[in-house]
């Protein structure tokens, strides 16, 4: 669900005033000011009115915030449970009930003005495909984007993310292409926090040098570009068993003589 002007419905705690909209200012009171009686867009405390007004209403009917991630709600009961997962002024429900969510959706749609956009398909840049027993969580469009913006046309593939020959170390000549490099590492830290974490290491280690980097850094980068050429259909596939998570590491300590 979308809300519709999210900011319009914060209360202001503060007087705050601004200047006439251009082309709405009255005939001959130009000099004087708006008086906003409530929160707008651009304000700072915006978001913050915002975010207490959902949290009231919320928490008035039986929901609990999550203490690790205040943006998520959780109303549990003898007939099933419900979550609302937050995002600004996208909202993500999931549930046991399908009543208990339908009563949640009618409860929003009478305190504020919301826009039902049906089942989950894309959230946040992450692509949600369902089979009978399988969830799966993607990012092919979002690589696809990263892939155009900085990869330009190099059809290269890799199918490891790092080149163990490849060294890294603190650049003590010229910068290249310093801005390029910090904004293709944040694409890379998006992605790396929704559903590739095996670029988790390579991009951990590439973004210690944002601020000056090199030639080998950039080497660095491509590398991992043309992993993400090749794995693009990767993601995070949960299942309803085992219930277990299990991960193998191999940590060569003798030779890895920085870490």
């Amino acid at each position: 669900m979308d809300v519709k002007t999210a900011f319009l419905n914060g209360k202001l705690g503060e007087e705050i005033y601004m200047k006439q909209p251009e082309g709405f200012s009255a005939p001959g009171q130009g000099k004087k000011v708006c008086k906003s009686v409530k929160s707008l867009h651009g304000l700072k405390q915006a978001l913050k009115q915002w975010h207490e007004k959902f949290d009231n209403t919320m928490m008035s009917k039986g929901f609990k915030i999550n203490e690790c991630d205040k943006c998520v709600y959780v109303k549990d009961t003898e007939n099933g449970y419900v979550i609302v997962c937050l995002y600004v002024d996208d909202m993500h429900i999931v549930g046991s009930d399908d009543k208990m969510i339908k009563s949640t959706k009618d409860m929003l749609k009478s305190r504020f003005g919301m826009k039902d956009m049906g089942p989950a398909d894309v959230l946040l840049g992450m692509k949600i495909s369902k089979t009978s027993n399988e969830l799966i969580l993607s990012q092919s469009y979002y690589i696809d984007m990263i892939l155009k913006k900085f990869n330009k046309n190099d059809s290269g593939i890799s199918r490891t993310p790092v080149d163990i020959n490849l060294h890294l170390s603190k650049n003590k000549g010229e910068s290249v292409s310093q801005l390029e490099y910090s904004r293709v590492i944040g694409s890379l830290m998006y992605l790396t926090s929704c559903t590739r974490s095996d670029i988790a290491n390579a991009v951990n280690k590439l973004s210690r040098y944002t601020s000056n980097p090199g030639t080998y850094h950039w080497k660095g980068i491509v590398r991992v570009l043309k992993y993400l050429l090749f794995t693009r259909n990767y993601g995070l596939h949960y299942i309803r068993y085992p219930t277990v998570l299990e991960g193998y590491i191999d940590a060569n300590w003798i030779s890895d003589m920085k870490d």
